[in-house]
């Protein structure tokens, strides 16, 4: 693909299609696009294209969501978000002869690459499944849109879940509410889930996720750990269907979770703990290993070990951010700090990971989308 510039006018055009930008946004794009590929942080933005101005990193940020707007007719141009780095403008090459790659139609092929796909995803390998999707031309298989959906959500895409026309709204429910849950007040989030719940408008799948699942955290979250106790025999029960057997870490994890926000003794703590390192042993995921990281880390927080707490918490944190999965991290986060405000007295550290939550919240672009996001929801459920 091949842009036209048009400076006198802060004009971009391609394929017969021109838009108009703001000469800043112009600016921008006119950088990004003379160093296409490369990544930069926003303080570099701020020194290329307000070098004689003193705006705040949030300014390239608005800049990037308006002009991300503004270049949607442009398929395949991206402004994306490298995580944990900055923002690179990515350009379809533009071929001379169309590549044909014969197994890209080969049923056995997909359903290969979607049990793969599968496998990474149980595993909590973020990386993994980026990976692999980053290679399909190369290999030569077909992207479900089912994995599509998922692969923008590992990234944290919000932008794509909130706007694509490449696959059905109901197809994004699911990951679209769990994004909605980590903003605002979880009283609020709890309410809409169990409306959502009741309604039954999502898949059926992604239901018993959100009844079995989700709601759990929610309860802890709001206040009403008891209630998450009274629930998880549904969940253990939901769960011994087949299918589901690698869901029984999670549940696991968060009665462990339950117990500590409701007040258990570390008696009752101590032999869920014993059970959560069993289960972590024989099915050693990632995502699961890091939130449990995270509940030991806030059990020691209970017991005013903060030095040990911090470790812990750090290396849940850690062990989220290695998966690749943006939206886990901030699961993690948001679970510190609600579990903080919560249920415990205030303390320095606190302010150190409510800080990391805002920041995580700002990056993935929840700060800025949290309404539109809600209007969305409330529309497209009905509620």
């Amino acid at each position: 693909m091949q842009l036209e510039l048009d400076e006198s006018n802060f004009t971009v055009a391609s394929g017969g299609t021109a838009i108009q930008l703001l000469p800043k946004e112009f600016a921008l794009l006119d950088f990004m696009y003379r160093n296409k590929g490369q990544t930069f942080t926003r303080s570099q933005l701020l020194d290329k294209v307000w070098p004689l101005e003193y705006p705040v990193e949030r300014t390239v940020d608005d800049h990037i969501y308006r002009l991300r707007k503004k270049l949607r007719p442009f398929s395949g141009l991206a402004l994306q978000t490298v995580r944990g780095s900055g923002y690179s403008l990515s350009i379809p090459e533009t071929a001379a002869v169309p590549m044909f790659n014969p197994t890209t139609h080969d049923p056995e092929l997909r359903e290969a690459m979607r049990e793969v796909f599968s496998k990474f995803h149980v595993y909590g390998q973020g990386k993994s499944m980026l990976s692999l999707a980053g290679q399909k031309d190369t290999l030569g298989y077909a992207l479900d849109p089912e994995v599509a959906v998922t692969i923008h959500f590992v990234q944290g895409d919000l932008e794509w879940l909130m706007h694509t026309e490449e696959v059905p709204l109901k197809d994004r429910l699911f990951h679209l509410f769990l994004f909605y849950m980590f903003t605002g007040d979880p009283k609020k989030k709890l309410e809409v889930c169990e409306r959502v719940i009741q309604a039954q408008v999502m898949h059926p799948e992604d239901q018993l996720e959100l009844d079995i699942l989700t709601i759990l955290d929610l309860f802890i979250l709001s206040g009403e750990p008891e209630r998450a106790l009274a629930r998880l025999p549904r969940s253990y029960q939901a769960i011994t269907e087949p299918g589901y057997e690698n869901f029984v870490p999670v549940t696991m994890i968060t009665e462990l979770f339950a117990q500590l926000a409701a007040g258990a003794g570390n008696d009752v703590l101590m032999r869920l703990d014993e059970a959560v390192v069993q289960i972590l042993q024989e099915k050693p995921f990632l995502r699961e290993t890091g939130g449990y990281k995270i509940i030991k880390g806030l059990w020691q927080l209970r017991e005013n070990q903060p030095v040990e707490a911090v470790r812990l918490l750090d290396e849940g944190i850690g062990v989220l951010e290695r998966s690749g999965f943006v939206p886990l991290q901030l699961y993690g986060f948001y679970r510190i700090y609600h579990y903080c405000r919560l249920y415990l007295p205030p303390h320095p550290l606190h302010r150190k990971y409510e800080r990391r939550f805002l920041e995580a919240m700002e990056e993935s672009g929840l700060s800025r989308y949290e309404q539109s996001l809600e209007n969305l929801l409330m529309r497209a459920l009905n509620i």
